[in-house]
């Protein structure tokens, strides 16, 4: 039988979780994408703690009105990478979350590192 949409991609995000794990030096940047907000957070996986965070939810960016989704990664790339640095983290290790590296993930992506992290 075939795997639906949503168990294909968790079989991915376990794939990677294998290899990627974030450090205190080097945390974890992972993407959760919903149908109408994007949300990024930074883990410390050997403490189990979360760093930072930043979504589409946050006031500066849910105010923006007639924005597309893209548009809309994008602002919170740049806001996860301000909220970043100022929590002194400057290199990160990307998680995808099983998501393809497309569309809003790549634009959160390349919207972060002109921000200033090292993916």
């Amino acid at each position: 039988m075939a795997l639906t949409k949503s168990e294909r991609r968790l079989r991915i995000k376990r794939r990677i979780r294998k290899k990627v794990s974030g450090t205190t030096e080097k945390p974890r940047l992972t993407v959760f994408r919903s149908n109408a907000q994007i949300y990024v957070q930074f883990i410390d996986d050997s403490k189990g703690v979360t760093l930072a965070h930043a979504s589409s939810a946050a006031k500066e960016i849910a105010e923006k009105t007639k924005i597309t989704k893209i548009e809309q990664a994008r602002l919170v790339g740049q806001l996860a990478a301000k909220v970043a640095l100022e929590k002194g983290i400057t290199d990160v290790v990307f998680d995808r979350n099983g998501y393809l590296y497309h569309g809003r993930v790549k634009a959160l992506a390349d919207a972060a590192r002109e921000g200033g992290l090292k993916i």
